[in-house]
């Protein structure tokens, strides 16, 4: 019989079949299992605020797993991310409130309308890399938000749209837990899309891609198409992400999707874990929640420096700020590989040497 309390030293793979599985023992499939099984069981539990920022949490995880697909994944630098946020939210706001389209059909097509928009933007990558990548994003970022504020008779322009929450003939998901459950089964299915994609023949290309694109392109990769691909499929699961985000909000304004929030979702996937759908998971979570817990360590220094609360709010971003930088300079790996660490650690113990 297995010691429960004694973890396995390795996995030995000895066929191909089994190299692809997607877990690699039935015990991290029950574990899988578990963790879903008590996160949708953590409403019963949590009041309306943390819901809320379970929900939030939720949104950020389909986005941050959207983008880790083109720069974690693909080696291409994207810094438009907000941009193609509000695409997602503005496209889903017109079908929904213009058009009068049901929610149910305005989602995938809101995240169709963001993927051919952000495979248009993606077609200088055959051309560019890096740096210059970046900047080209970064100019769509300016382009369709510019684009979004000046058409005022399509948009609202500054004065935004407004948005219902989405409805199942007399059902309607208006309160916190059904909006929840929602967010959550479509993070499900997302985590469980990327990770199948990376199992697949375009997606072992976009790692190919990211590694060594010549000799990609000499194995007979298309470099040109697989680009634009990977544009297109993480153009289309952020565009999903943004129109959750609207209907969540219930609003959608030029405001809500500044160069600060694509800041943000890069800063997800750095302090994450690039290339790793886990690791876009931690960093959605940790970087969501990350202000909340800052703005709990300014009200607690407060009450014993009550005169400097204006000084201690500035504080939370410096913190913000400083977070990213101590992740990039003493562990680049991000949140997955502390973690990776962590059970290294206890399945070598005690010979971890």
């Amino acid at each position: 019989m297995k010691n429960p309390f004694v973890m396995e030293c390795g996995n030995y793979k000895t066929s191909y079949r089994k190299d692809m599985e997607l877990f690699r023992n039935p015990r991290v499939k029950i574990r899988m299992l578990v963790i879903v099984i008590l996160l949708f069981l953590f409403p019963l539990f949590a009041s309306n605020y943390v819901i809320g920022l379970a929900t939030l949490a939720a949104i950020a995880v389909i986005g941050a797993i959207g983008l880790n697909i083109l720069t974690g994944f693909t080696g291409q630098i994207s810094v438009g991310v907000g941009a193609f946020l509000a695409v997602g939210g503005y496209a889903s706001a017109i079908l929904t409130s213009t058009l009068g389209w049901s929610f149910w059909i305005s989602l995938p097509t809101a995240g169709l309308i963001t993927a051919i928009i952000g495979g248009l933007f993606g077609i200088p990558s055959l051309r560019l890399k890096g740096l210059y990548l970046a900047i080209a994003t970064l100019a769509a970022q300016v382009i369709i938000l510019w684009i979004i504020g000046r058409w005022k008779s399509l948009t609202g322009g500054g004065s935004g749209m407004i948005l219902s929450r989405p409805t199942v003939g007399e059902f309607s998901f208006q309160s916190h837990n059904s909006y929840y459950y929602l967010v959550l089964v479509i993070a499900v299915l997302t985590t469980i899309y990327a990770l199948n994609l990376f199992r697949t023949r375009t997606g072992r290309a976009f790692l190919a891609v990211r590694d060594r694109d010549v000799a990609a392109q000499i194995m007979g990769i298309n470099l040109f198409s697989y680009k634009v691909m990977s544009f297109a499929i993480s153009s289309f699961i952020v565009g999903i992400a943004g129109a959750l985000l609207a209907h969540y909000t219930m609003i959608v304004t030029v405001e809500l999707y500044s160069m600060q929030v694509s800041i943000q979702y890069l800063a997800m996937i750095l302090v994450g874990g690039l290339g790793s759908v886990f690791g876009a998971i931690l960093g959605a979570i940790f970087i969501t929640l990350l202000p909340v817990a800052l703005g709990y360590m300014v009200e607690f220094l407060t009450i014993f420096l009550p005169d400097a609360h204006a000084i201690l709010s500035s504080f939370r971003q410096f913190v913000f700020g400083l977070v990213i930088i101590l992740f990039l300079i003493f562990e680049p790996g991000g949140l997955v590989h502390i973690w990776n660490n962590i059970k290294n650690y206890f399945r070598l113990w005690p010979f971890s040497y």
